[in-house]
């Protein structure tokens, strides 16, 4: 009897490393095969090229900003607002001016009054905020300050729940160049947008080093959650890339999700310390040097 249980044990134990090692190698092709999938595309469509680029462009400048905490041992409170205020203006100026202009023109170049465009442009505007509020509703995630929010957060690790909200709002910024170079006009956008995520990646990790989070693990995961934008890049431009006529939704929609974001989280977390003179500052040059950047390039 002790030797049939003992042999089934050992035959269970033999089995579940070999379902594990199936498992790993199924994941591991799975991956492999996204990434041949992801060349291919890139060779095959320059425009989600230049978009991929962009989104990795962001996604460094991101990086970069996070690492910069490796040399900040005390930042103020004020200064970090004003960064949090000048990256919401970027993002305020770009949703204008690299996104729903561009997207007007096409929506009336497509209908038969200026009217029914401004109309289209509107519904845009509000299904992008709507899906932005939709996720931030079911994904789980936790905010910098107000706490957990959004279902089922117990089973998630507090770490993970500060990357998907910080992924999150990278969602729409990765879309908004993606679609902008759909539309083959998209340099100005990504350029603004890599300026703004530098701040943004050294806030993420002051901001976690300030909750208590070690500063190698803090800096990493500022590094990480840019990459959210290559892969919301080559989404958007590729979905746009093929329809003229979904293209200024597109761009309209990306839009109205970085407008979400702007008023639902950086506006009010910048000023919820009492330096909103510094903060609005921040968002008056943010939005000048974007629309700069916007007309220039």
């Amino acid at each position: 009897m002790n030797t049939q249980i003992l042999t089934s044990t050992r035959s269970g134990s033999s089995r579940l490393p070999l379902k594990k090692l199936l498992g790993t190698l199924i994941l591991i092709a799975g991956f492999a095969l996204l990434i041949y999938q992801l060349i291919v595309l890139l060779q095959a469509r320059d425009l989600v090229r230049y978009a991929f680029y962009a989104g990795m462009l962001a996604a460094a400048s991101t990086a970069a900003g996070a690492c910069l905490a490796v040399f900040a041992n005390r930042i103020s409170e004020r200064f970090i607002d004003s960064l949090m205020g000048f990256g919401a203006g970027v993002m305020l100026a770009a949703s204008i001016f690299s996104l729903i202009l561009p997207s007007m023109e096409m929506m009336e170049g497509q209908s038969s009054t200026s009217l029914l465009a401004s109309g289209q442009v509107a519904l845009a505007v509000l299904v992008g905020a709507a899906m932005m509020l939709l996720i931030e509703k079911i994904v789980p995630h936790e905010h910098f300050i107000k706490g957990a929010d959004g279902i089922s957060n117990t089973r998630l690790r507090q770490s993970w729940l500060f990357v998907l909200a910080i992924a999150l709002h990278n969602f729409p910024e990765g879309l908004a160049i993606g679609a902008a170079y759909a539309a083959n006009d998209g340099h100005g956008l990504a350029a603004g947008i890599a300026i703004q995520d530098m701040p943004e990646g050294f806030v993420v990790a002051m901001a976690l080093i300030a909750v208590g989070y070690t500063r190698l693990f803090s800096i990493t995961i500022g590094v990480l959650t840019g990459l959210a934008e290559p892969v919301m890049a080559v989404m958007g431009a590729t979905l746009l890339e093929f329809s003229t006529h979904l293209l200024p939704w597109g761009l309209a929609g990306a839009a109205g999700a970085m407008l979400f974001v702007i008023s639902h989280e950086i506006i009010p977390e910048s000023h919820r310390k009492g330096h909103e003179f510094f903060a609005t500052n921040g968002l008056i040059l943010g939005f000048v040097l974007m629309m700069l950047l916007d007309t220039s390039l």
